[in-house]
């Protein structure tokens, strides 16, 4: 009977070649399932940022599903739809912008509250952005989210507590402080968006000429003023 030769395990000079082991199968890795309340907040801030950069029509539920990995199912059951998802956005942006604004006004100067609710308002601009696009793009029709004029409309009311009061000890008429409180917002609110594209010069430059033009505007104010083409006719 032949002898069966082990030539076959053996290299150069007779000795063993070393069989590699096979390699070992990489698992796949596993997706962490997030909870519905980390779920909900993923999908708010992916609609928070696709809002910002493509506005309410631009945007679509597809879109939001896709960015987040998730199925369009997955959206609607926590928003009901795109509106909803919207809205609580915008609600969201509303409340924290504001909470900045009311918050810094701490000063018992006017000319101090003025600075300090120009620069609140800048400083959200500076650190968020994205928030800030959201609210100054136009709100879809019938929608029952707030936006940026409402937000400007609430902060326009604190100030005019803050000018009627000083209208008053200055002797001017202090029913005239919401015309002034929403002349100086709306100066304000709209620089802000001019910087938000420029971003230059700084917060706190801007901030300064801001209520220079406005506190010494204020303080030369004439109790009665009138048009100069009135007077001239």
């Amino acid at each position: 009977m032949p002898e069966v030769s082990d030539d076959a395990g053996t290299g150069v000079g007779g000795r063993r070649a070393s069989v590699p082991a096979p390699a070992a199968k990489a698992k796949p890795a596993s997706r962490v399932r997030m909870s519905a309340a980390q779920r909900r907040e993923q999908l708010i801030a992916t609609g928070r940022q696709l809002f910002a950069e493509r506005g309410f029509d631009a945007t679509s539920i597809e879109e939001v599903a896709a960015r987040a990995k998730v199925s369009k199912p997955v959206v609607y059951e926590h928003f009901g739809g795109k509106e909803g998802l919207y809205a609580v956005v915008v609600d969201r942006e509303v409340r924290a912008l504001l909470d900045r604004i009311t918050t810094a006004l701490t000063a018992g100067h006017p000319r101090e509250l003025l600075e300090q609710a120009a620069l609140a308002l800048l400083t959200y601009i500076e650190e968020e952005t994205s928030g800030f696009r959201v609210l100054v793009r136009e709100s879809p029709l019938m929608s029952g989210a707030a936006n940026f004029s409402s937000v400007m409309n609430d902060v326009a009311h604190q100030v005019e507590h803050i000018l009627g009061a000083e209208f008053k000890s200055r002797g001017y008429d202090p029913k005239l402080a919401e015309l002034y409180s929403q002349a100086l917002v709306g100066m304000v609110a709209l620089t802000g968006r001019w910087w938000l594209e420029v971003r230059k010069p700084r917060k706190e430059t801007v901030a300064a000429h801001l209520v220079n033009l406005a506190w010494n505007g204020l303080s030369h104010l004439e109790a009665k003023p009138t048009l100069i083409t009135a007077r001239r006719s």
